[in-house]
Protein backbone atom coordinates (compact mmCIF):
# COMPACT_ATOMS: atom_id res chain seq x y z
CA UNK A 1 0.00 0.00 0.00
CA UNK A 2 1.29 3.56 -0.72
CA UNK A 3 0.80 6.80 0.88
CA UNK A 4 -1.77 8.00 -2.55
CA UNK A 5 -3.43 4.73 -2.08
CA UNK A 6 -7.37 5.53 -1.96
CA UNK A 7 -9.00 5.41 1.85
CA UNK A 8 -12.35 5.29 2.63
CA UNK A 9 -13.89 5.03 6.71
CA UNK A 10 -17.16 3.40 7.51
CA UNK A 11 -18.62 3.58 10.76
CA UNK A 12 -21.43 2.62 13.40
CA UNK A 13 -24.01 5.45 13.62
CA UNK A 14 -22.43 6.70 16.98
CA UNK A 15 -18.85 6.82 15.20
CA UNK A 16 -17.19 4.71 18.06
CA UNK A 17 -16.82 1.44 15.64
CA UNK A 18 -15.05 1.93 12.17
CA UNK A 19 -13.23 0.06 9.12
CA UNK A 20 -10.55 2.00 7.40
CA UNK A 21 -11.04 0.72 4.20
CA UNK A 22 -7.46 1.04 2.03
CA UNK A 23 -7.60 0.69 -2.13
CA UNK A 24 -10.64 0.40 -4.17
CA UNK A 25 -12.62 -2.85 -3.36
CA UNK A 26 -12.59 -6.04 -5.22
CA UNK A 27 -16.33 -6.50 -5.12
CA UNK A 28 -19.40 -4.70 -4.63
CA UNK A 29 -22.91 -6.00 -4.74
CA UNK A 30 -26.42 -5.93 -3.38
CA UNK A 31 -28.49 -8.61 -1.96
CA UNK A 32 -31.97 -9.79 -2.01
CA UNK A 33 -31.13 -12.64 0.42
CA UNK A 34 -33.92 -13.08 3.09
CA UNK A 35 -30.63 -12.81 5.43
CA UNK A 36 -29.68 -9.51 4.41
CA UNK A 37 -32.75 -8.02 4.38
CA UNK A 38 -33.38 -8.64 7.98
CA UNK A 39 -29.98 -7.89 9.02
CA UNK A 40 -30.19 -4.53 7.08
CA UNK A 41 -33.62 -3.52 7.98
CA UNK A 42 -34.51 -3.09 4.39
CA UNK A 43 -35.11 -4.70 1.24
CA UNK A 44 -31.99 -5.55 0.39
CA UNK A 45 -28.13 -4.99 1.46
CA UNK A 46 -25.46 -3.54 -0.19
CA UNK A 47 -21.77 -3.92 0.46
CA UNK A 48 -18.00 -3.69 -0.51
CA UNK A 49 -15.28 -6.15 -0.50
CA UNK A 50 -11.11 -5.83 0.77
CA UNK A 51 -8.62 -7.94 1.06
CA UNK A 52 -8.58 -8.62 4.91
CA UNK A 53 -5.24 -6.73 5.10
CA UNK A 54 -6.87 -3.68 3.50
CA UNK A 55 -9.08 -3.10 6.53
CA UNK A 56 -8.15 -2.16 9.83
CA UNK A 57 -11.20 -2.01 12.58
CA UNK A 58 -11.21 0.30 15.29
CA UNK A 59 -13.23 0.73 18.55
CA UNK A 60 -15.14 -1.90 20.10
CA UNK A 61 -17.49 -4.16 18.30
CA UNK A 62 -19.24 -7.32 19.30
CA UNK A 63 -19.34 -10.24 16.81
CA UNK A 64 -22.13 -12.86 16.02
CA UNK A 65 -22.07 -15.64 13.78
CA UNK A 66 -24.55 -17.24 11.21
CA UNK A 67 -25.25 -19.36 8.43
CA UNK A 68 -25.77 -17.55 5.66
CA UNK A 69 -29.13 -18.80 2.52
CA UNK A 70 -25.82 -20.13 0.83
CA UNK A 71 -25.18 -22.95 3.41
CA UNK A 72 -22.02 -21.14 4.34
CA UNK A 73 -20.87 -19.49 8.46
CA UNK A 74 -20.57 -15.50 8.09
CA UNK A 75 -19.39 -13.83 11.02
CA UNK A 76 -21.03 -10.06 11.57
CA UNK A 77 -19.27 -7.28 13.91
CA UNK A 78 -21.67 -4.18 14.65
CA UNK A 79 -21.18 -1.60 17.52
CA UNK A 80 -22.72 -2.66 21.17
CA UNK A 81 -23.76 0.44 21.70
CA UNK A 82 -25.81 1.72 18.45
CA UNK A 83 -25.90 -1.59 16.67
CA UNK A 84 -25.09 -1.00 13.68
CA UNK A 85 -23.41 -3.77 11.54
CA UNK A 86 -20.17 -2.44 9.54
CA UNK A 87 -18.73 -5.47 9.03
CA UNK A 88 -18.70 -9.04 8.01
CA UNK A 89 -16.55 -11.93 6.90
CA UNK A 90 -18.12 -15.47 4.83
CA UNK A 91 -16.20 -18.38 4.91
CA UNK A 92 -17.73 -18.45 1.14
CA UNK A 93 -15.23 -15.78 -0.02
CA UNK A 94 -12.53 -16.05 2.19
CA UNK A 95 -9.91 -13.79 2.98
CA UNK A 96 -12.27 -10.64 2.03
CA UNK A 97 -13.66 -8.53 4.56
CA UNK A 98 -17.23 -7.26 3.39
CA UNK A 99 -18.52 -3.63 4.71
CA UNK A 100 -21.63 -2.06 4.63
CA UNK A 101 -21.93 0.57 2.23
CA UNK A 102 -24.49 2.54 3.96
CA UNK A 103 -22.04 2.84 6.61
CA UNK A 104 -19.73 5.07 4.43
CA UNK A 105 -22.30 7.83 4.53
CA UNK A 106 -20.99 8.13 0.91
CA UNK A 107 -23.89 8.88 -2.10
CA UNK A 108 -20.93 8.77 -4.12
CA UNK A 109 -19.63 5.30 -3.51
CA UNK A 110 -19.13 3.42 -6.69
CA UNK A 111 -22.19 1.40 -7.99
CA UNK A 112 -22.39 -2.70 -7.21
CA UNK A 113 -21.10 -4.90 -10.01
CA UNK A 114 -23.61 -7.73 -8.95
CA UNK A 115 -27.13 -8.35 -7.74
CA UNK A 116 -27.69 -11.71 -5.92
CA UNK A 117 -30.57 -13.81 -4.61
CA UNK A 118 -32.67 -11.58 -6.78
CA UNK A 119 -35.24 -14.52 -6.98
CA UNK A 120 -35.58 -13.21 -3.32
CA UNK A 121 -36.01 -9.27 -4.23
CA UNK A 122 -38.97 -7.02 -3.29
CA UNK A 123 -40.59 -6.24 -6.72
CA UNK A 124 -40.94 -3.11 -6.26
CA UNK A 125 -36.82 -2.75 -6.21
CA UNK A 126 -34.76 -2.70 -9.69
CA UNK A 127 -30.97 -1.78 -9.60
CA UNK A 128 -30.42 -0.59 -12.65
CA UNK A 129 -26.86 0.56 -12.20
CA UNK A 130 -25.00 -0.01 -15.86
CA UNK A 131 -22.71 -3.30 -15.82
CA UNK A 132 -24.39 -4.83 -13.22
CA UNK A 133 -24.78 -8.39 -13.69
CA UNK A 134 -27.85 -9.99 -12.25
CA UNK A 135 -28.35 -13.74 -10.23
CA UNK A 136 -31.21 -15.53 -8.95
Amino acid sequence: MTDSATQRIATCRCGQFSATCIGEPVRISVCHCLNCQRRSGSSFAAQARWPDAQVVLSGDSRAWTTTLDSGTPATFRFCPECGSTVVYASEGMPGLTAVAIGAFADPDFPAPHYSVYESRRHRWVTIAAEGTEHYD
